[in-house]
C-alpha cells in the first residue's frame, strides 16, 4: 500500500512539473521597451501546432481596440480574442517556422519560442533571419 501511494504521489509530481515545463499555457506579455505588462496571450496546440491567442488586455482603456493596421481577415477585428502566433512547429527545444503578429503596427514576423524557465517564455520576433528582430520576455500566469 505504501509502494502504492509513493508511486502515485511520484506520478503526480511528475506530471505537474511535465506542464510547468511547457510553453502551452497563459503567459503575461512584457513590452520590451517600457517593460509594463500588456496582455494575456494563451498558447495552446490545435493539430500539432502552437497557437498564441489575446485572452485579456490589462489596460482597461485599450480592452475594446481594434488591429486597425491590420491587413486581410485581421483588419478592423477586435485585439481581444485575436490569434496572434500562428503554426509554430516543435524543433527540438524550441517552436519555430510560424510567425506573430503585432496588432499594434499589424505586421507581421517570423516568430520562434523556447522556454527560457518554468515561468520565463522568450519570444522572438524577426524579418528575414533571426538575428535581425525584437526578443520579449513573457511571464507564465499562475492559475
Amino acid at each position: 500500500m505504501k509502494n502504492w501511494m509513493l508511486t502515485l504521489g511520484l506520478f503526480f509530481i511528475a506530471v505537474t512539473s511535465m506542464q510547468s515545463q511547457s510553453v502551452l499555457g497563459k503567459w503575461k506579455t512584457i513590452d520590451d521597451e517600457t517593460g509594463v505588462a500588456k496582455s494575456i496571450v494563451e498558447v495552446y496546440e490545435k493539430s500539432g501546432k502552437v497557437y498564441g491567442k489575446v485572452v485579456e488586455i490589462m489596460r482597461e482603456d485599450r480592452q475594446k481596440e481594434a488591429c486597425t493596421q491590420c491587413k486581410g481577415a485581421n483588419k478592423n477585428k477586435p485585439i481581444l480574442g485575436m490569434v496572434i502566433i500562428n503554426n509554430l512547429k516543435k524543433d527540438g527545444n524550441e517552436y519555430s517556422s510560424g510567425t506573430i503578429l503585432d496588432p499594434t503596427t499589424g505586421k507581421e514576423y517570423k516568430c520562434y519560442i523556447t522556454l527560457e524557465s518554468p515561468d520565463k517564455l522568450k519570444v522572438r520576433g524577426y524579418v528575414g533571419f533571426a538575428l535581425m528582430g525584437r526578443t520579449q520576455y513573457w511571464v507564465r500566469v499562475k492559475n
